[in-house]
């Protein structure tokens, strides 16, 4: 009965909340199948590649106070900073040197980097790189402003959802952030023309398998060109120090189910999974990822950019790390390459 729902999630794409809620409650009957048939449909649209993205973590400082963020405006005891212009371009220049064709500048919301500022690093970047793609993941901005940072040469913006259940995001956040703005943010960055990533935390407090559920039917009615996915992890600096994290063994399944729903998606396995398994990020490219984003900030600062505790890679150095990330990703049977790897709409 499982496969049956997975082969009509393959074929027809037409789930029911109610159906995907009986596959993640039956994960474990059917999550070798369901990463099975997710990897077949990656290779029909990727084959075995897999895109690595240099992530430039660029400033830790915050206007918001999510509870589950260790960079949230209320940490006292977060250590922070803010890159210069200089310094993000000289991390692009390195990235690019290792054979990264995609810069993601992600930080958190800091009202420093106006934009100005960020249309001028992005111009630079896009100057001396002409061949590379600027994504940002800058939280939650105007139309305006995203409306500019496109016309500067950004051509990819990721902003997590986190929930799309409105109460949910209620608990996870305070009252000063809007469930609706968040939404209608994503909206405004398709209309605009960016590729657009979402995404939300996998064992969140307060989240439910029909949530989960629920977010499956979201992905695919909006459509996004990226989805991030990982395991909540807690940050003892939050208010969610205490709660448990959600598992390697939940995301991976949804790593699946999102492949088969979105089946063009540009799907990472992230660090926090890697971080709460220390296989977790090649469970995730054998259930159907095929995004890695490695961190190419500064070592100086990988440290202080701690979303939740323990995060891995926070000491290697860049030339290290991809050279650790291919490897592992030649022991799932696919392999690094130098590509931009834009979402593919031409099969």
């Amino acid at each position: 009965m499982f496969k049956e729902l997975i082969d009509r999630l393959e074929r027809e794409n037409n789930l029911t909340a109610g159906e995907y809620l009986e596959l993640i409650r039956a994960r474990g009957q059917v999550r070798d199948y369901a990463a099975g048939r997710a990897v077949e449909v990656k290779k029909k649209y990727y084959g075995n590649k897999v895109f690595l993205r240099a992530l430039i973590e660029f400033t830790n400082c915050c206007s918001n106070n999510c509870y589950y963020c260790g960079i949230r405006a209320g940490n006292s005891r977060a250590e922070r900073y803010r890159l210069t212009p200089e310094e993000i371009l000289s991390c692009a220049r390195e990235g690019y040197e290792l054979g990264f064709r995609t810069f993601v500048m992600q930080g958190g919301e800091d009202p420093y980097y106006t934009d100005d500022i960020l249309c001028g690093i992005i111009g630079e970047i896009k100057s001396c790189f002409p061949d590379c793609a600027v994504t940002l993941s800058l939280g939650e901005r105007s139309s305006e402003s995203y409306r500019a940072l496109k016309k500067a040469g950004a051509d990819r913006y990721l902003l997590r959802h986190e929930t799309c259940n409105r109460a949910h995001y209620m608990k996870l956040h305070p009252a000063s952030m809007s469930f609706e703005n968040r939404m209608n943010c994503l909206r405004e960055l398709k209309a605009i023309g960016y590729q657009v990533g979402a995404g939300f935390m996998v064992g969140s407090p307060y989240q439910t398998e029909e949530d989960l559920a629920d977010e499956m039917i979201f992905l695919r009615d909006f459509g996004p060109h990226m989805v991030g996915i990982g395991p909540f992890i807690p940050h003892s600096d939050t208010p969610f120090a205490g709660f448990e994290a959600g598992t390697a063994e939940m995301t991976v399944f949804l790593l699946s189910l999102i492949r088969l729903t979105l089946p063009r998606v540009l799907l990472p396995a992230t660090t926090a999974l890697g971080t709460i398994d220390a296989r977790g990020r090649e469970k995730g490219l054998e259930a159907g990822a095929n995004v890695l984003m490695p961190n190419l900030s500064p070592g100086s600062v990988r440290k202080k950019y701690l979303l939740y505790d323990n995060k891995i890679c926070t000491g290697e150095e860049a030339a290290q790390c991809v050279d650790c990330l291919s490897a592992r990703v030649r022991s799932t049977g696919n392999i690094t390459v130098s590509d931009r790897g834009d979402y593919n709409n031409e099969i």
